[in-house]
């Protein structure tokens, strides 16, 4: 067994830290449907939790890979994000510190892996018909990465 999976992400003692990788490709924005509790069926980055010894970017390309099938190069920290999640008692159920990064797609082919349920690139313009809670994030990260091209 890892130390992954020793980690108590269910009513933690402590804050978890965690990652995320922002990927445009054109315009549009990798997207993964989460396949566990607490954002289960939900779009979001690719992202998840940081590992004992491990860098944030190497965490965020590990993260990316493990989901995706893609590899990427870290660019920039784009925001901090808290989840403080209470149960419906009002005890903290879920608490995560998640450190979300902007990434440049460098290769691979995209199919959906570890607790990613599905994968897709989707266009920015549609970022509104679908749930998902970084719109706010995402565009901020398009304005960086516009940067770059």
């Amino acid at each position: 067994m890892s130390s992954m999976h020793a980690i108590r992400r269910q009513y933690p003692s402590y804050p978890l830290v965690g990652v995320g990788g922002i990927i445009f490709k054109k315009d549009s924005i990798l997207l993964v449907k989460r396949a566990h509790p607490p954002a289960k069926d939900i779009w979001s980055i690719p992202g998840g939790l940081v590992k004992v010894g491990e860098t944030l970017k190497e965490a965020v390309k590990r993260e990316v890979k493990e989901e995706t099938n893609l590899d990427v190069e870290v660019l920039d920290l784009i925001e901090v994000v808290e989840r403080i999640l209470p149960d419906k008692n009002g005890k903290v159920e879920y608490h995560f510190v998640i450190l979300d990064f902007l990434c440049r797609f460098l290769k691979g082919k995209l199919e959906a892996d570890s607790d990613a349920k599905a994968v897709c690139w989707q266009p920015l313009n549609n970022l509104d018909k679908i749930n998902i809670e970084l719109k706010k994030i995402i565009k901020k990260a398009y304005i960086v990465w516009k940067k770059y091209l």
